[in-house]
């Protein structure tokens, strides 16, 4: 490299990293590339480098150059005298295996010292540590610089203590912590009920009374019937109180002939109950040891998902693809779905695809018996890795969104709410990993993504109980479909604000979802306050047929799984004036097609 100018140092510290560093760190980064004698374009280079390499120091923040400090500095500094080692370390090797190579050794070698493969050659009087192109000589691979993408993404915060605070010890829940996370459920819906129908104070329905009362509270199995699979129904129902509203008393619930909806959606003709479901009751206790219910209370909806402001006349539009795991058939690992829906990618390059796991099932029986060739990891790597990187290089622009399972043995988190998969299953910055559950926007388009089947558990639990509608609220949706029972379901996320509602989870079911209570707050849909607004587009993977369809003003969509030939497409019209089902479509697809 030819030597710069301290000025132009600086000049070309600032081009490349912008505003966004601190003016005070200016000086320090020209000082790292006078002593390692590096470009300030080869210094973003490693700066990049380091926010995408799993061994990276813990101390750094890999979400965004904002987060520049000395301790940055410090760890570039650090990896430019651990390349240097390195490269010094191949010095002694009689062949080199390729050009690239040659060009990282030039330059490195002791005045005098005659070059393997050629001539003595003269080098700069400082050593030289430079990544050519983007290449990692820590790896030897060529490490992908993003270029520019029609589509702004913007997701979980992918800070060091972000990161730290998503991959929590599991297994060491308090019983205390347990149960203040499920009073304060109880408590900030009960906020919200009173702001919402102008309620002064609400009572605790295990105290008798003469007048009629409002109460909130989780719907619970009795105790008789909460021990084994046993459905939830009208003779069982009970309402758990928190301890401020109640000391954590379980009330027996009894249904007047004609009770009442209040607040519901028009044409729902009731009310769908189940275990961990927040409900605001109005009735009375008359001293017979139950509470009798009169009227429910809808829970407050959430608002329609603002407009970003971006500018109105960029163009916003993008197409998407949806795909969910598992991948590849219970006969083999060949992974057939998979390498199919790769061609229809380099076929038809959406700006985004958002792959669903489970990638490497720990439930597919060859899995299971120990009858592969390879680690899991390194299956990952070969099969979903290099082929996705392959598809990234032939459409500049795109970028992948990874979300786990907990049924994905590559992740160490096995439980729910899960945390990203580890950067050593990336190290791309086109390819973004993402927490179960997660929420993101690309765009000006908010999802919402989960891989656990919450749509069969809410159908399995469910028990519905029809009630007299009362000032109902129009759909904004498709009014024709007001009371599918589908769309009944895709509702208690909504108004439960949560991507796994049920508490505890179903007996029978409890093998796929390892649920913590005490980490809740990242199951949470939107904010339990009244301008909380709901995402456009809820992705919901299921073993129920799969479906898209618009309830309120969220897009669900159930793509199925890719073993059973199905996968989804997203096309997004940009920002407008129209609402956004004109702006939005969606299609469930058959792979063969």
């Amino acid at each position: 490299m030819a030597s710069l100018s301290e000025a132009g140092l600086r000049r070309e510290i600032l081009e490349k990293f912008g505003d966004r560093l601190d003016e005070k760190l200016v000086p320090e980064c020209v000082k790292l590339c006078q002593i390692y004698n590096i470009s300030g374009e080869n210094l973003w280079y490693k700066w990049e480098a380091l926010k995408y390499k799993s061994s990276g120091p813990k101390h750094l923040n890999s979400d965004d150059v904002q987060q520049f400090t000395m301790d940055s500095i410090q760890a570039l500094k650090e990896q430019a005298q651990s390349d240097l080692a390195k490269a010094k370390k191949q010095q002694g090797k009689a062949q080199l295996t390729g050009p690239l190579n040659r060009n990282m050794l030039n330059g490195m070698m002791r005045p005098n010292m005659r070059s393997p493969m050629g001539p003595p050659i003269r080098t700069p009087a400082r050593p030289a540590v430079r990544r050519q192109d983007g290449f990692s000589m820590a790896e030897g691979r060529k490490i992908p610089v993003a270029v520019p993408s029609k589509v702004r993404y913007v997701g979980p915060s992918n800070d060091a203590e972000s990161r730290k605070q998503r991959a929590y010890w599991y297994m060491y829940e308090k019983i205390s912590e347990r149960s203040e996370a499920l009073d304060n459920r109880i408590d900030d819906f009960g906020e919200l009920v009173k702001e919402h129908y102008g309620i002064e104070d609400l009572s605790d329905p295990s105290a008798a009374t003469e007048e009629e009362v409002t109460a909130v509270g989780r719907i619970a199995l009795d105790s008789e019937s909460s021990s084994g699979s046993v459905k939830l129904n009208e003779a069982s129902l009970t309402l758990e109180l928190s301890r401020m509203m109640g000391s954590g008393a379980r009330v027996p619930l009894r249904f007047d002939s004609n009770v009442k909806l209040r607040g519901g959606s028009q044409g729902s003709g009731g009310v769908g109950l189940f275990p961990g479901a927040i409900v605001a009751l109005r009735g009375k206790n008359g001293g017979g040891g139950w509470f009798s219910v009169s009227e429910i209370l809808s829970l407050p909806g959430l608002k329609t998902p603002p407009r970003n402001n971006m500018n109105v006349d960029s163009d916003s539009s993008f197409s998407a693809f949806v795909a969910c795991g598992p991948f590849s058939p219970d006969a083999d690992l060949s992974f057939n779905p998979w390498h199919k829906l790769i061609s229809k990618l380099k076929t038809e390059k959406p700006a985004v695809s958002i792959l669903v796991g489970p990638f490497i099932d720990n439930a597919h029986p060859l899995v299971k018996s120990g009858d592969i060739d390879t680690t899991p990891a390194e299956l990952f790597r070969q099969t979903f890795t290099a082929t996705l990187r392959e598809y990234l290089d032939s459409a500049p622009g795109a970028l992948v969104l990874i979300v786990p399972s907990v049924r994905d043995i590559i992740s160490d988190h096995a439980v729910f709410p899960q945390s990203e998969l580890g950067f050593e299953f990336s190290g791309d910055p086109r390819m973004h990993l993402l927490p179960n559950p997660c929420l993101f926007t690309l765009n000006d388009l908010s999802f919402g993504v989960s891989s656990v089947d919450v749509i069969f558990h809410l159908r399995k639990e469910e028990f519905f109980k029809r009630a007299q509608e009362v000032e109902s609220i129009s759909s904004q949706g498709d009014t024709t479909q007001a009371g599918d029972p589908m769309t009944n379901t895709c509702r208690h996320l909504l108004q439960q604000r949560s991507f796994y509602p049920i508490f505890p989870v179903p007996f029978d079911l409890s093998h796929e979802v390892n649920l913590d209570i005490t980490h809740s707050e990242a199951l949470k849909l939107a904010g339990l306050d009244s301008a909380a607004s709901a995402p456009d587009v809820l992705i919901t993977p299921s073993r129920l047929k799969h479906f898209s369809k618009m309830v309120d003003s969220t897009l669900f969509m159930n793509p199925s799984f890719l073993t059973k030939g199905m996968f989804a497409t997203m096309s997004y019209a940009g920002s407008g004036d129209n609402d956004l089902p004109d702006r939005l479509k969606a299609d469930i697809l058959k792979l063969d097609a």
